[in-house]
């Protein structure tokens, strides 16, 4: 396992050593005292989630605040996604920045999430299959969220906006300054 610090601090990139033969393929995609020696980063995970979504859905920008905070490892099982972490640590360097990666089925990256950030993806293939680790359990009253077209965070999502399909609730998050101001 190979991992990479983003610019922002804390968020790491993970490429797995994937084993391939004509039977397919194998790799570990968690190793607690890999990750552990590689970061310095001691994360229990208590909460797995999986979500199948459809070209063009965009979820997010969500974050959980207080004692709910979540630390996030994102993958792709099937599939590809646009995935976007937004640091909303008050004090930090990179607060207000943003940081976007691929994530596929085929190079099977992950994304290692800090607390303290708003996360969000866009599904770029059809019947995607996207998976998270969490460090801490949902809960409903501690949910936030940052609108994903926020002028100020300004994400390039690269996609037609007329084309994304959101919920109900995305549409209607507030902006960055809204909430950070």
């Amino acid at each position: 396992m190979k991992i990479k610090e983003t610019y922002l601090k804390g968020c790491f990139v993970i490429s797995p050593n994937v084993i391939e033969d004509e039977r397919g393929y194998f790799f570990e995609s968690f190793n607690y005292q890999s990750f552990k020696n590689l970061t310095g980063i001691s994360q229990n995970f208590v909460q797995d989630n999986q979500s199948k979504s459809s070209f063009g859905v965009l979820r997010g920008l969500h974050y959980q605040t207080g004692d709910y905070a979540q630390a996030k490892l994102v993958r792709v099982i099937k599939g590809k996604v646009l995935d976007v972490c937004v640091d909303i640590r008050a004090g930090s360097d990179t607060f207000g920045k943003y940081f976007s990666i691929i994530l596929d089925d085929i190079e099977k990256k992950q994304l290692y999430i800090p607390r303290g950030f708003a996360h969000g993806f866009l599904v770029l293939e059809d019947e995607t299959i996207f998976s998270y680790k969490c460090d801490n359990y949902y809960n409903r009253s501690s949910e936030k969220g940052i609108l994903y077209s926020d002028p100020t965070i300004r994400i390039d999502w690269n996609f037609p906006e007329e084309k994304l399909i959101l919920s109900n609730k995305d549409k209607h998050l507030p902006t960055f300054e809204t909430i950070f101001k």
